[in-house]
């Protein structure tokens, strides 16, 4: 045979195949399109000028990475299901005299127009789109970009290196396939699986017991930082347990309705029902697959919605102040009388140089401390204890904040009095129940407990439980600061001296005088604090600076949420049009019979309604209870991100199910036609 030959086979195969190449050829175009597109944009001139834009180069990482893995495994998914419908035409060929050699060169021109067709639309789509995906992300960073269009031609070589590469394998699987398989098996590829399964309980029981072990651990876990470890392990737990399901208990399910004869002996349950029983094994697979694609759309879509429009409560809630000032001590005395007066002096004269006043002033001194409680103490890593084996037991990590009274008493306008060793106290999520609270063998008597607290600086967005303790006697703590060393070392309890101010100006008169207190605090004015110890070390921070890194981390996952999600959702369509197509010539001689002993096509339209929606809703359905449970987990992660609006959580998802549900149901009208128009020989009413 000429050489011609072959190619000209394959376009042809390709053609009379268009139902099923056009979709599978829409869906390289689709991922090689999306990869380039956030490729593209991680080498933008301008992303270096949006606000946050060097934190939504993470964002953009790991978007790439979760394509390409995303990409490989739906991509061999599409290519098994296009190498079966095919097979009966390559055993054809076969048949009539073409040897395994005829059929793989076949393949390699399929594969290589494939590539080609996928490689250059998907790139050229890219490029025309990148410029809408970037000033889409502008848009959601409030910043502005310039119209013109870019190319960047390091992003396009990437792209076709990484995805030539990922045809490359997917032409050699299918290479395989046909080399590895008999003329007899290719015949009756698209038949496997028409033996009755087997109900497999065990399979069945392990993933009620893995789904409910997952919810378990959804709803039991209290502290933030036990559901950010859990978490995997808890998704890992659901996938498993959700395919266990779909392809054992979807047999199982079938089994019973097949059992109940008033249900069965109906002419749009019979026909419907039998033929599910007989696939459900391997679409038990493709049904689980379309469940997970929806949960994970759901989850993306809720929490990256919520964090982006919540984005100013949790500014404000990790932020007290707009500038703050942390300095780490020795001990409470270390900055007192004439260093501290000496110390407001310089940052007065730097306020009033800018021409600001500080409003809302915070200034106070406390002690730090985390470690794990255990009945009234807390043990504390650096301790005499040693270290803490078990820390890894989050929901007993406490952080406690001491507090002398006189500065209570006057930030909170109050005239409390305490005893020798006695102490009050304020908890947040931390439900402490004891009547003392020891400290490296310091310990205090409660009080009482407090109702109100005035912002904690730093700590105040501590996602950790917290208890702070009023101490009348602010030398009571000293003995907690005997195991501090250097300024660089871990230090146990760490006392520390806050000031927090608001200025209400502009952000960049803001940025201005922080910059200069920053630089203030080692000057030769305030030479104490380079100490014999080493010196001093501070925390410090500034909303107007900081803010820019929450819009580009915000900004950049809720547009990689919408990214990811769009790409999620293609693929939910192919699969689900690929489940009709296969199941629609599966049943295509069923109906055929059914029609030629009298079945009308508004009984076979009344059949497919009950097979479809026996099956096409669960994974819907499914998905939903996924994200119920899912959502203390998810919202305790948030917390982590300072998330604080959960009235928003609640209302964002609840509208994102709603209008993919509609979406689900317009998909389930369409994907149903197709399965009709196959079923009843391409005829309709």
């Amino acid at each position: 045979m000429r050489a011609p030959f072959f190619p000209k086979l394959a376009v042809s195969g390709m053609k009379k195949n268009k139902q099923i190449y056009v979709p599978y050829l829409l869906t390289c175009i689709g991922t090689v399109m999306t990869f380039y597109v956030l490729h593209s944009l991680s080498y933008s001139p301008y992303l270096g000028q949006m606000r946050g834009g060097r934190t939504v180069e993470t964002s953009l990482g790991l978007g790439k990475f979760v394509i390409a893995v995303f990409s490989v495994s739906f991509l061999l998914y599409s290519n098994c299901f296009l190498n079966r419908r095919r097979y009966k035409e390559f055993v054809l060929y076969h048949v009539l005299g073409m040897g395994k050699r005829g059929l793989r060169r076949i393949i390699f021109w399929e594969s290589l127009f494939v590539a080609v067709i996928g490689l250059a639309f998907g790139i050229i789509s890219g490029i025309l789109l990148s410029k809408m995906a970037e000033l889409l992300l502008a848009n959601i960073l409030n910043s502005e970009v310039s119209y013109a269009m870019h190319v960047e031609p390091a992003a396009i070589l990437f792209t076709v290196v990484g995805y030539g590469i990922i045809f490359f394998i997917l032409m050699v699987k299918s290479l395989i396939t046909v080399q590895m398989t008999k003329a007899l098996e290719l015949f009756h590829s698209e038949n496997l699986g028409e033996k009755p399964p087997r109900t497999n309980w065990i399979l069945t029981i392990l993933g009620i017991i893995l789904l409910g072990g997952a919810y378990w651990i959804a709803v039991s876990i209290k502290s933030p930082l036990s559901a950010l470890v859990t978490f995997f392990i808890a998704v890992i737990m659901v996938i498993i347990a959700t395919y266990f399901l779909f392809i054992a208990g979807s047999v199982a399910l079938c089994k019973v309705l097949k059992s109940n004869k008033k249900y069965y002996y109906q002419k749009q349950h019979f026909v419907s029902v039998s033929s599910m029983v007989f696939r459900m094994r391997r679409n038990g697979a493709g049904l689980a697959s379309i469940c997970i694609l929806c949960t994970m759309v759901l989850v993306m879509l809720s929490s990256t919605s919520s964090m982006y429009f919540g984005m100013e409560d949790a500014i404000e809630g990790r932020y007290c102040r707009e500038g703050e000032i942390a300095i780490h001590l020795f001990s409470f005395d270390d900055l007192e009388g004439e260093n501290e007066e000496k110390l407001l002096e310089v940052y007065g004269k730097v306020f009033e140089k800018h021409g600001v006043t500080p409003k809302n002033v915070l200034k106070y001194v406390y002690a730090e401390a985390e470690g794990l409680i255990d009945g009234s103490e807390l043990v504390v890593e650096g301790g005499p204890q040693g270290t803490l084996e078990d820390a890894a037991v989050f929901d007993k990590l406490r952080q406690v904040e001491i507090i002398p009274l006189e500065d209570y008493n006057r930030l909170m306008e109050t005239n409390l009095t305490l005893g020798e060793g006695e102490a009050y106290l304020y908890e947040t999520n931390a439900c402490y129940r004891e009547n003392s609270l020891s400290i490296l063998g310091v310990s205090w008597e409660i009080k009482g407990k407090l109702t109100e607290m005035f912002p904690i600086g730093e700590n105040e967005a501590s996602v950790i439980p917290s208890i702070v303790l009023i101490v009348g006697d602010k030398h009571s703590a000293d003995p907690l600061f005997q195991y501090s060393e250097g300024p660089y070392d871990y230090h146990p309890v760490s006392a520390r001296w806050y000031y927090g101010y608001d200025l209400g100006v502009s952000d960049e008169k803001s940025i201005e005088v922080y910059n200069e207190l920053r630089n203030a605090f080692w000057s030769e004015e305030l030479s104490f604090t380079r100490n014999g110890n080493g010196g001093y070390s501070y925390y410090s921070s500034c909303l107007a600076l900081e803010k820019d890194d929450f819009i580009g981390t915000y900004g950049g996952l809720f547009f990689l949420g919408i990214i990811l999600s769009i790409l999620f959702i293609a693929a939910m369509v192919l699969i689900i049009y690929y489940k009709q197509i296969s199941e629609g010539y599966e049943d295509q001689s069923r109906f055929e019979i059914m029609q030629k002993v009298g079945m009308t096509k508004k009984d076979i339209k009344k059949s497919i309604n009950s097979q479809i929606l026996t099956v096409f809703f669960a994974p819907l359905i499914l998905a939903g209870i996924h994200l119920a449970f899912a959502y203390p987990m998810i919202w305790k992660i948030l917390k982590l991100l300072y998330v604080r609006n959960l009235s928003l959580l609640i209302s964002l998802t609840i509208v994102d199910f709603i209008v993919f549900g509609i979406f689900y149901a317009v998909l389930y009208k369409l994907t149903a036609r197709v399965y009709f128009k196959i079923v009843s020989g391409g005829n309709r009413d």
